[in-house]
């Protein structure tokens, strides 16, 4: 089959990796792998952790193509997940998921929160890209198109606001740890587990 391809993944690949590279290690799920270009890429940088990719059904296979290409071994089969339904039982060292939440209904998003502070082992991270909104407000006239051009299309989906998210995390007993500056209006934003003492 032909490799699905998003050229933002090429575009922002290597500023994401740079942002999150100190959180990627052990065992990492990452949520809605999309075409599957990114974890190819980071799996193949760094390549002593074991990358699992997860998507709807119908996205599988064009993720398994890219997998398949790569050849990389610390890259198993992706896995069917809906933020809404059983999430594996297992635990992981980093939560990683790009330009999902806007996409998302806010019970998706709040499901994907609470999911991860259950399957964080403890020191692990939540890493999450793309555009969000501060204090109720657009960070970017841009960001206001796209999130009317999402809601027109979809009226559960939009960019959500980081307040709500980061209380989200805190509720599932996370720490914000760091909310990065990215190209093209977005952010990328972490959250920790503590380590138990």
């Amino acid at each position: 089959m032909n490799k699905p391809y998003a050229e933002s993944c090429d575009q922002n690949k290597q500023v994401i990796f740079d942002t999150i590279r100190p959180y990627i290690k052990g065992d990492v799920l990452e949520i809605g792998s999309g075409t599957g270009q990114h974890a190819v890429f980071f799996a193949g940088q760094v390549t002593d952790v074991l990358w699992q990719t997860s998507e709807r059904s119908e996205n599988l296979a064009g993720i398994l193509s890219w997998i398949t290409d790569s050849g990389l071994k610390n890259l198993p089969p992706p896995i069917e997940l809906d933020a809404l339904g059983e999430w594996p039982d297992s635990q992981y060292d980093l939560i990683y998921s790009a330009n999902c939440f806007h996409i998302m209904g806010a019970d998706a998003v709040a499901a994907s929160i609470a999911e991860a502070g259950r399957h964080l082992k403890p020191g692990a991270a939540l890493a999450i890209y793309g555009p969000f909104n501060y204090n109720g407000e657009f960070t970017s006239v841009s960001n206001r198109s796209f999130d009317g051009f999402l809601k027109a299309r979809d009226r559960q989906s939009g960019i959500k606001d980081f307040e709500w998210i980061d209380k989200l995390a805190s509720e599932a007993g996370m720490d914000l740890m760091q909310d990065v500056s990215m190209p093209a209006n977005n952010r990328t934003i972490i959250w920790q587990r503590p380590v138990l003492m």
